[in-house]
């Protein structure tokens, strides 16, 4: 089972992901595994961070990876049967980095396009032949203005397709507006 969660930043969608699998484990004894995606750049994602650890049970392993998340969760899943992926914004801006200029102006898009769909459809090979369930949570950023940027721009555009391709794989999807879900599919 394949669940997305997404939103707009700060609508719930880590706690609701938190509440689902937590409610899940209760019922089933399923181990869970937290999949962490984001990287403390400076002391303000730090605190972050750690903030977010601090609200997961201490019976959840956590895996903190920054790329290459499909193949990292198969390496590390073990005997967890529930999967949080927190979360594919992060990730996909991870990914983006590595085709900035130098003065961060400017980006690879070809390249960096690549890059993600190869992100992607890795993450999608694991979360349909990986025996778990999972929850997957991203930022829907196409709600807003037109960024004024090319960095920007193309940071919506390569999160969209992902999001809209993880969209299609998942059994089911909702959108979270102001800590309320609406459920999109089925």
């Amino acid at each position: 089972m394949i669940t997305l969660i997404t939103g707009g930043a700060r609508s719930g969608k880590s706690r609701f992901a938190q509440e689902m699998a937590a409610t899940a484990a209760a019922a089933s004894g399923k181990r869970v595994l937290f999949v962490a995606t984001a990287e403390a750049g400076d002391e303000e994602m730090r605190q972050r961070i750690e903030a977010h650890r601090k609200q997961r049970p201490d019976c959840w392993r956590t895996l903190e990876v920054s790329s290459n998340v499909g193949s990292a969760i198969r390496r590390e899943i073990s005997d967890a049967q529930l999967v949080i992926i927190d979360c594919v914004t992060l990730l996909v801006s991870n990914v983006l980095g590595g085709f900035l200029s130098a003065d961060g102006v400017h980006v690879d898009v070809p390249s960096a396009e690549a890059a993600v769909t190869r992100e992607i459809d890795g993450l999608l090979d694991c979360l349909k032949n990986t025996p778990a369930d999972f929850l997957v949570v991203t930022n829907e950023v196409g709600l807003g203005i037109v960024p004024d940027n090319e960095v920007g721009r193309a940071y919506r555009d390569l999160l969209g397709t992902a999001n809209q391709r993880l969209a299609t794989a998942a059994d089911s999807v909702y959108l979270l507006v102001s800590g309320l879900p609406l459920r999109l599919k089925p």
